[in-house]
């Protein structure tokens, strides 16, 4: 095989070009000559090649054994043969024979040519997987090179990214050479090169996206306890100040909602509610279900969940449009969320007082305490400590005993029919002071309340009386309502084209950033 005349001269050209140690480029052309050797000589036959500086030249050596009697010509040599190349050799020594590389055919030099590129290529894309396998967790820029199947190949200059359908905010559409960013999920190796994961879904793409827009983020004043996504639709973050000075919700959102509104670009438009971290796990739930009001919060940390109970007016949108706005605050605050409205819970309670008013020593008004104290059947009154029922119902350990065998002898049993729970439920609920008011009274009000809304409506900036009105004849209540539809949902039911009810909802999210409500967690 010939080698080029200037060998060192080549190796360190292909190092530079391939960003490659030059060490990897001397080990691929001292493998590709083993190579095209076996070719001519035969593959058992024991080579070595080394790169000798001294001549510039990659030399081959076949190494044979010393033997009294040869039974395999390529690996062996006869001792009265061998002392004719070293005088001093013995029976069992190793002898090296420089081969003649020029012996070696077109055919040879071929295939020892493409082991030195597949060397060199899968050298390259070991490098190029070292680099890339730390910088899982960042976010990467290139440009589209091509769309297969739904992925988009990403070029990020040394190598190729993929960002998959899945990971895709389905709203987006891109074509070739459009700027891409993507959040780095995974780097693993392949046949073809190492391939890079990217995801514009995920939420750490988010954090990173405020991370890069908020400088208070980037110096550590302000932190992101929690990030939870719904892609191309609504987003939540909980972010925490640990300068009692800076304001963490409008650190992120920025003069005039600048910096929010240079993400929501990058995510083609998505929501994203900013709001204040909190230790406590209720009130974080309650930041989160915003631009929701919650009533009471009744904890389980035992099973980590949590019944989140709201006003009627609120419930649909503490639920959102398909359970989204529920289940991105369970995300967010990793407990399961139960959200019930007010007046299922009176229901919910009532049934528990009958259940509970049909143990003996007991009665509606025991039962109305038990229920008050979270024991909401018998089950739970039958697991309840003696100490805490003496408490509750003010009475002595004797007959505390006596209630909580009563409930363990009625745990399995069927209580009173459907009818007699609804007759006594309803008399209960026409007693309570939560019971509804007759439509007569809440007539009255009607108008009163519509003025109200517009009047509300109206404080949103470039919304004039025609479109205040509408919102309120179409029975949004808040401005938290207006965010919770899309542009085509608001534009449909108030008859409002679809500019301006673009314009009024854009209107509706600063003025949400700006003035959200303070939520208050009960303790009744």
């Amino acid at each position: 095989m010939q080698v080029a005349k200037d060998l060192k001269s080549v190796i360190s050209v292909v190092s530079k070009d391939k960003n490659l140690d030059e060490t990897i480029i001397v080990d691929a052309l001292e493998q590709a000559m083993i190579h095209a050797a076996r070719r001519t000589m035969g593959l058992t036959v024991d080579l070595e090649a080394h790169y000798n500086e001294e001549i510039n030249e990659i030399e081959l050596f076949q190494f044979k054994t010393v033997v009294e009697k040869v039974e395999d010509k390529d690996l062996e040599i006869i001792f009265d043969e061998a002392t004719k190349h070293d005088s001093e050799t013995t029976v069992g020594d190793a002898l090296g024979f420089k081969i003649d590389t020029k012996a070696f055919g077109r055919i040879s030099a071929m295939c020892a040519k493409q082991i030195i590129v597949q060397k060199v290529r899968d050298a390259e894309r070991s490098q190029v997987h070292e680099e890339f396998k730390d910088r899982v967790g960042e976010t990467l820029s290139g440009y589209v090179k091509r769309i297969e199947r739904g992925d988009i190949i990403v070029d990020l200059g040394r190598t190729e990214a993929v960002v998959p359908y899945r990971e895709q905010i389905p709203s987006e559409r891109y074509k070739a050479k459009d700027r891409i960013q993507g959040y780095v999920m995974d780097v693993k190796r392949a046949s073809r090169g190492p391939q890079v994961i990217m995801s514009r879904g995920h939420s750490g793409f988010l954090v990173n996206l405020f991370e890069q827009n908020v400088s208070e983020i980037y110096d550590g004043i302000v932190s992101i306890e929690g990030a939870a996504r719904d892609a191309g639709s609504r987003s939540k973050i909980a972010v925490f100040s640990r300068d009692a000075s800076v304001d963490p919700v409008g650190a992120c959102v920025g003069m005039k909602g600048q910096r929010v509104q240079a993400i929501v670009q990058e995510l083609n438009g998505e929501k994203i509610d900013i709001i204040p971290w909190d230790e406590d796990p209720a009130r974080l739930v309650c930041n989160a279900l915003a631009p929701a009001a919650v009533s009471k919060v009744i904890v389980d940390e035992d099973n980590q969940s949590m019944e989140v109970i709201v006003s009627d007016d609120q419930l649909s949108l503490a639920i959102g449009k398909k359970g989204q706005n529920v289940r991105l605050a369970a995300q967010l605050s990793g407990w399961r969320l139960d959200i019930k409205s007010e007046s299922k819970l009176d229901e919910a309670s009532a049934g528990a007082k009958i259940r509970l008013a049909q143990l003996p020593g007991l009665g509606i008004m025991r039962a109305d305490i038990l229920v008050n104290e979270g024991i909401k059947s018998v089950e739970d009154l039958a697991e309840t400590a003696i100490r805490s029922i003496e408490r509750a119902l003010n009475v002595d350990s004797e007959e505390a005993n006596r209630i909580k065998e009563a409930a363990a002898s009625m745990v399995g049993k069927e209580g009173p029919d459907l009818e007699t729970i609804e007759r006594e439920r309803q008399e209960l609920l026409a007693n309570s002071s939560a019971a509804p008011k007759v439509e007569e009274e809440k007539a009255p009000a009607v108008d009163t309340r519509k003025k109200e809304r517009t009047e509300m409506f109206l404080k949103l900036n470039g919304v004039g009386e025609a479109a205040a009105s509408a919102l309120a004849d179409a029975n949004y209540g808040t401005v938290g309502d207006i965010i919770a539809d899309s542009p085509e949902e608001l534009s449909e039911k108030t008859g409002l084209p679809i500019s301006i009810a673009k314009t009024v909802q854009m209107a509706a999210d600063k003025y949400w950033q700006v003035n959200k409500p303070q939520q208050v967690l009960s303790d009744d």
